[in-house]
């Protein structure tokens, strides 16, 4: 008798897989309406099949809120620290411009020009050096922002999420952001396990 009751279970757990697949997957296809028709294209049937059936558990949700949780957190730092720089290169512009107005205060009047070219120097200088700050700045953020995208495509493409592996070219990129943006739509409409409300 017990085997025929755990049949029976398990018949009826495969039957609200199966439904809960065929609500994940009329969702996808309902949301893929809103894209571009050059992306409508490159989601087939199967393709959103099997991304409703990697959603199945709600684990690929999970793992998508926390990815979205340490992005934030990642860009938040990088801005902060960006931030920082921009404000270093104020207080030392402001002292710069105070030390030169002081130096000018204190010249004598036939020295003034050859001081004033000296201080044209040292300002072009310390300019050319916050532009490079900066340019440095802006590639180690860019090339962090690079990582982390390459982390989350390979965090996804272990957890079985169709169309996510690493890649730089911009469709695949394109592509990717479309798939992330259909799982967080149904994610905010509540298609998580045990909810039905599509």
């Amino acid at each position: 008798m017990e085997r025929y009751t755990g049949a029976f279970e398990e018949a009826v757990d495969g039957a609200r897989q199966q439904e809960r697949h065929y609500q994940l997957l009329s969702a996808l296809q309902s949301l893929v309406k809103e894209l571009p028709s050059s992306f409508q294209q490159r989601l087939s049937y199967t393709t959103l099949s099997d991304l409703a059936l990697a959603l199945l558990d709600g684990t690929v949700f999970e793992i998508v809120q926390g990815l979205l949780e340490i992005q934030h957190l990642t860009e938040k730092s990088l801005y902060n620290q960006r931030l920082r720089l921009q404000n270093e290169h104020r207080v030392l512009r402001q002292a710069l411009r105070q030390k030169h107005q002081e130096a000018q205060q204190a010249c004598r009047p036939h020295n003034l020009p050859v001081l004033q070219a000296a201080q044209q120097r040292e300002l072009e200088a310390v300019e050319h050096r916050i532009r490079e700050e900066q340019r440095a700045m802006d590639q180690k953020i860019v090339l962090e922002l690079d990582r982390k995208v390459a982390d989350q495509q390979s965090t996804l493409e272990k957890a079985g999420v169709v169309g996510f592996y690493v890649t730089t070219n911009p469709q695949e990129l394109t592509l990717q952001m479309n798939l992330l943006e259909l799982i967080r739509k149904l994610q905010q409409r509540g298609c998580q396990v045990g909810k039905t409300a599509l």
